[in-house]
């Protein structure tokens, strides 16, 4: 029934439904209990409708919960029970607040937790990298506050996350060097993941099969935010909007599948990893408002597709790496640096608008091979006028017979 124009309460479901697939409608309402009686109902979609009111405790009965974009208050249901079946949970744009829950440790399955653009007001959930299939966490634009690493944690990193979202919240300190090290996932080419989706089957009377696709808002390569299909092979990391200082991890340089990063917005110092020439896979870098100085790694430019860089209003110096892919962007990727020169900002790296000297020698050299070119051409010229003259007035003087019969005495 999705994307449609439906509107007012949802209708009485059948007990025997397995999938119920509902989004981008106009239903308003509060959420039936009965969902929770459907022991058969595995995939729950609703996303892009009006509902509103508490969300029912059984969130952990599903496989897939989609309630994104609704207006949903209250907090999330405390009550998953140990081994549940749920897989996805994406409760994004609504008014929740409260905590995270912490029966969400029970949740074995889970691999897709989105709770952006609520209230939420809880710490950074060390304790969901216990989840051993956890592969896209999504907390921007919440509440969440303090630091994202300790010491106390061991290794920072999830061994299968992929997709870490923190955009948009109060988290303070630094990342320590070893942050991302133990991103396993992240660190894998596309070439070495299996599947290509993010997809959930069932066989139904062992000949008929339903398949449900997990996706995901995509802000960081276009003006506006688009949904897409969450590819396996698919890493993003966004932690702009926060508070977080420090020097960025050389480590983030080993997540080979890494292709969105955005630490926009914080307070970073020191260099830009070296380690960034390693993202081969890289299309979208926001490193802009931040402190970070030093000069722009000449390996930037040779990242093929890397589609957007941003590393304006910094502490940056030098002269900005040639690469395709650097050139081909705006002026305004790169201002606010105050020692940044070269293409494509106005600023010339050797104080005036005059060529480099290697090309400004180069060119003079030119003028000097073309001068001494002409000379060759002058000497070898000459000659051939003298000798031309010369026959010429030979032929005056002692007209052969031949020639006054063609031309006349």
């Amino acid at each position: 029934m999705h994307s449609n124009s439906f509107e007012g309460a949802l209708p009485h479901l059948p007990h025997s439904i397995n999938f119920f697939l509902a989004s981008s409608n106009r239903f308003r309402g509060g959420l039936p209990l009965s969902f929770c009686n459907r022991s058969l109902l595995t995939v729950l979609d609703l996303s892009y409708n009006n509902f509103t009111g508490p969300i029912p405790p059984c969130l952990s009965n599903f496989f897939f919960l989609n309630l994104r974009k609704n207006k949903f208050e209250g907090s999330i249901p405390d009550k998953f029970y140990v081994d549940a079946p749920l897989r996805t949970l994406d409760v994004g744009y609504n008014r929740l607040t409260g905590k995270l829950p912490r029966s969400l440790l029970n949740c074995s399955s889970l691999q897709f937790l989105s709770v952006d653009y609520n209230g939420i007001k809880d710490r950074y959930p060390f304790s969901l990298k216990a989840l051993p299939n956890l592969q896209v966490l999504i907390l921007s634009s919440n509440k969440f506050y303090g630091h994202v690493s300790s010491s106390n944690q061991g290794l920072q990193g999830f061994p299968e996350l992929r997709i870490l979202e923190i955009a948009g919240n109060k988290f303070t300190g630094s990342l320590p060097p070893i942050f991302f090290v133990n991103w396993k996932a992240s660190s894998l080419t596309m070439n070495e993941n299996v599947g290509l989706y993010m997809v959930y089957k069932k066989v139904i009377y062992d000949t008929y099969y339903l398949t449900y696709r997990d996706s995901i808002d995509l802000p960081h390569k276009c003006l506006f935010p688009m949904e897409e299909k969450l590819l396996t092979s698919y890493a993003t990391i966004d932690f702009s909007g926060n508070r977080l200082e420090g020097q960025i991890p050389e480590s983030i340089g080993l997540l080979k599948a890494l292709i969105a990063l955005n630490l926009s917005n914080n307070a970073f110092t020191g260099h830009i990893p070296t380690s960034f020439s390693n993202l081969r896979k890289l299309e979208s870098l926001d490193l802009s408002s931040n402190q970070l100085s030093g000069t722009i790694p000449n390996g930037l430019g040779s990242l093929s597709f890397l589609a957007y860089i941003n590393v304006s209003h910094n502490q940056l110096k030098g002269e900005i790496p040639q690469g395709t892919q650097i050139v081909g962007q705006p002026k305004s990727s790169f201002e606010g640096n105050a020692g940044l020169c070269g293409f494509p900002l106005e600023e010339s790296c050797y104080g005036t608008n005059a060529p480099p000297p290697s090309l400004q020698h180069k060119e003079e050299g030119g003028e000097e091979e073309k001068v001494l070119n002409w000379k060759a051409v002058a000497i070898s010229y000459g000659p051939g006028v003298l000798l031309g003259l010369a026959i010429a007035q030979l032929i005056a003087s002692h007209k052969p017979e031949w020639l006054v019969k063609i031309i006349g005495p």
